[in-house]
């Protein structure tokens, strides 16, 4: 019995398909999905039968998971380094090619989009989010970053959104994904098969009949001190912003902060800073290059072995606080 292979392209009607068929893995980027998705837009770029693209997931647990994370953590303990490279740099690439991509490119998203899975959908024009569409960074969690060009989209949400998302790992769900930047519209999950079809059909004009009105922003409240307390030049002064703020949200914001590797909190901080003045292209080139150096820190091992080989959501972070971080040792990251 031959398994059924993690991507699945196909031309039909007007479009060409993408499909990231391993629900097992929650539709998780490897290495030949990455391959098979960059020769599926190379082919159809100029196929004159094709004239836009749809990307989708299997299942309605997830879109994309983002990157086979505990794969690169192997590679990495394994010294295989070239392999982590390869990863990165076509992960990148692609990144790019969605945004250069001269047909109209459409992400379907309904369940979770989390890194790679928002690599492979932001840069489209046209994203489409269900209720059931979660949207998150959550790379501090795992000692890491945000990436997949994120230190350029992030900083582009509305005020400091990006920042408190990028920092926190907050979720966004549903139509909130539309008023965070995430997607253009928002479509119930009872309309998605039907949008796909009728996208195979009528090309983009479909997805003005399936999309409804919006529900407003759930953080509308919490906009206003997003703004000011993510607008601080550290993590301590964001902390200590948010302690001032008694809110519930600050509280929970706060946990969410002191959960995370406090390192990867800091070299997040600087590098979504510094991704407001740059391209596209200089973001993810920034990001390669810190790659090389977060992934040899003991967090980012530490992280992924915590919360996903070992599961049990205990990582200990060297240094464990925020207060014990020094500049220099971020500045030697980048």
């Amino acid at each position: 019995m031959h398994a059924e292979p993690s991507v699945i392209t196909r031309h039909d009607g007007r479009v060409g398909r993408i499909t990231l068929n391993r629900p097992k893995a929650l539709n998780a980027l490897n290495l030949p999905m990455i391959r098979a998705i960059t020769q599926a837009l190379a082919a159809w770029r100029d196929d004159p039968h094709i004239h836009a693209v749809v990307i989708e997931g299997t299942g309605d647990r997830a879109f994309c998971a983002g990157g086979d994370i505990r794969a690169l953590r192997q590679h990495q303990l394994d010294g295989n380094r070239p392999w982590v490279d390869a990863f990165f740099i076509e992960e990148y690439a692609l990144n790019k090619m969605i945004a250069a991509y001269p047909k109209p490119y459409i992400a379907l998203i309904d369940g979770i989009c989390m890194g790679g899975g928002i690599g492979v959908s932001i840069y489209g024009a046209y994203r489409v989010a269900s209720e059931y569409a979660m949207f998150a960074m959550p790379e501090t969690a795992i000692g890491f970053f945000p990436d997949i060009g994120a230190t350029f989209f992030l900083p582009r949400l509305p005020g400091q959104l990006g920042t408190y998302l990028g920092l926190s790992g907050a979720r966004i769900h549903g139509a909130d994904a539309v008023h965070a930047g995430f997607a253009t519209q928002f479509t119930p999950r009872a309309e998605m098969a039907q949008l796909s079809k009728a996208l195979a059909h009528d090309g983009v004009a479909a997805l003005a009949h399936h999309a409804v009105q919006l529900p407003a922003f759930t953080l509308q409240a919490q906009r206003a001190a997003i703004d000011t307390i993510f607008a601080a030049d550290s993590v301590p002064e964001i902390q200590h912003r948010l302690d001032a703020d008694n809110s519930e949200w600050a509280r929970k914001t706060i946990e969410a902060l002191r959960s995370v590797s406090p390192s990867a909190l800091c070299w997040t901080l600087r590098i979504l800073r510094e991704g407001a003045h740059r391209t596209l292209e200089q973001c993810l080139n920034a990001e390669f290059a810190l790659t090389q150096t977060t992934m040899r820190h003991h967090d980012f091992i530490e992280g992924v072995r915590a919360m996903v080989v070992d599961k049990d959501r205990t990582p200990r972070w060297q240094p464990a606080r925020i207060e014990d971080v020094t500049q220099s040792e971020i500045a030697a990251m980048f």
